[in-house]
């Protein structure tokens, strides 16, 4: 199926009680799938297609700050849109799960794929203080996995969390092995589990107020240290990360989604040309594997960032790195999807041939 069928199929099965989102290319799919396959008939969860992104965010801050699991999906210019209203949950740690299915920009842009919200993603595209949660897909199989995983980490941080894809995974067919059906969590549960959650109660029986609103300053920046203190939690435990022939490699490729796809490739052309590179895939855009990358450059010849955008990772590794080994960039524009040829060729000419 595809990647967007698989995000509707998997949140079914992981147990969602409700999807609001707007159709937008190249993820319309999501929204379609859950219509054709009627889950309110079965599971019980709420589909419905809001009548903007906006209004379908500030849905999703109502049905997650019940302690709900809620989702949307958009393309990169519905994703804007919903900016402020992911900013107000942070605020408020109020958790929800957001898709987003890249396309070229910057504004209404192309319907064709691309990697350039990263910066929209990783830095909180919102107001304030805060980061999102955020996942990077790079097969249809992630796709569906990442739902749950999503959700998990969401509700566990009572923090928003982004499934970041692209035009690419969204809408190439794979095999997939689905999750098993979960249960959907009754009310009595819901209390239990989110006794911060609107259908909570204080100690004095009233009400849970969710707001991301302070006047006092000195109370704004308690909740913003604490905030803080999350995040550096987050750091700790939750980075994601893969590696393929690193173990003999003099080079190094960082990628992520589909590029890295088409890094797994450059890298085997690399190779029967004798060059001996490996690739790093973050699988968490944030928390991003600074550590990690780190080590993994050390002693390298270089490392080429290959992006579909104009540059957006490539400032994280470089943080990373920190000068200790060189650090290149290669990306296409507008929509278009490099060939793994064009990767190999950035490789020799910016890292083995400098």
């Amino acid at each position: 199926m595809k990647g967007n069928e698989a995000i509707a199929y998997a949140a079914i099965r992981c147990g969602a009680d409700g999807y609001f989102g707007y159709p937008i290319t190249p993820q319309s799919e999501v929204l379609e799938t859950l219509a054709l396959l009627k889950p309110w008939e079965t599971t019980g969860m709420v589909v419905l297609q809001a009548e903007s992104e906006v209004a379908s965010i500030n849905m999703i801050y109502g049905g997650a700050g019940a302690g709900k699991r809620v989702f949307t999906s958009s393309s990169s210019p519905g994703i804007a849109l919903m900016q402020e209203g992911i900013a107000y949950m942070a605020g408020a740690e109020i958790p929800g799960v957001f898709v987003n299915v890249q396309r070229g920009g910057p504004g209404l842009g192309t319907i064709q794929p691309s990697q350039s919200d990263y910066f929209q993603a990783t830095r909180g595209g919102g107001n304030g203080d805060y980061y999102v949660i955020t996942l990077a897909p790079n097969s249809v199989q992630e796709m569906a996995d990442f739902m749950d995983l999503a959700f998990e980490l969401a509700f566990k941080y009572r923090n928003p969390a982004m499934i970041l894809s692209d035009g690419v995974i969204g809408q190439m067919m794979e095999k997939v092995v689905l999750p098993e059906q979960k249960p959907r969590r009754t009310a009595e549960q819901i209390i239990k589990e989110c006794p911060w959650a609107t259908t909570g109660r204080t100690k004095d029986r009233q009400p849970n107020i969710m707001t991301s609103l302070e006047l006092k300053p000195e109370v704004m920046e308690s909740r913003n240290l604490h905030l803080q203190e999350k995040y550096q939690t987050i750091r700790d435990n939750e980075v994601r990360y893969e590696t393929q022939q690193m173990d003999d490699a003099d080079c190094m490729i960082v990628a992520f989604g589909s590029a890295a796809r088409i890094a797994e490739k450059a890298i085997e052309l690399a190779r029967e040309e004798g060059i001996k590179v490996g690739l790093f895939r973050p699988i968490t855009l944030w928390p991003f594997p600074e550590k990690q990358i780190k080590e993994m450059a050390q002693g390298k010849k270089g490392v080429l960032v290959a992006e579909i955008n104009a540059g957006q990772m490539v400032e994280d590794v470089k943080l990373a790195i920190n000068g200790a080994v060189p650090v290149k960039h290669f990306g296409r524009l507008g929509g278009i999807v490099p060939d793994p040829e064009e990767i190999v060729n950035a490789l020799k000419t910016k890292i083995i041939n400098r």
